[in-house]
């Protein structure tokens, strides 16, 4: 039988040099990864493509309600993107965890250092609340 895993129980956390803090309030995240291929032809064996492994990249993207972490009476136990665009501004590679969630053994957490590529805040009228997008883009390999 299967263990299916609810989107909803995913948890992305960036490292803020003591803890994994939540980003908050998530409404999605996703982690996508690539492998380059190499292409090559040679006279040896005309006509025949051959294909390597190359490079490995990812990146995690997350979408979330804005919520007030920095100042005075925030929720300094989350991170929204105030504090994500300290971490952008100031050019510093984040340490984050995926974590699946699962309340056993088995669940399964990405752990990886990123650049913060991509952050962006809506801030529509009336009954919209404010909202945030973000992109990293992984440096190195999982760990």
């Amino acid at each position: 039988m299967s263990n299916f895993i609810k989107g909803e129980v995913s948890i992305l956390s960036i490292h803020d040099g003591t803890s994994y803090k939540p980003v908050a309030c998530l409404t999605s995240n996703a982690i996508a990864t690539d492998l380059s291929v190499i292409e090559s032809t040679t006279k040896c064996n005309p006509g025949i493509m051959v294909r390597q492994p190359g490079m490995f990249s990812y990146s995690v993207t997350a979408e979330g309600q804005y919520i007030d972490t920095t100042t005075v009476g925030g929720d300094d136990a989350k991170r929204s993107h105030d504090a994500l665009l300290a971490k952008q501004l100031t050019k510093t590679l984040v340490n984050f965890k995926l974590d699946t969630n699962v309340s056993n053994a088995e669940s399964i957490k990405y752990f990886g250092s990123a650049v913060i590529s991509s952050l962006s805040a809506d801030f529509g009228s009336g009954d919209d609340l404010a909202t945030f997008s973000l992109t990293l883009d992984g440096n190195g390999l999982f760990y």
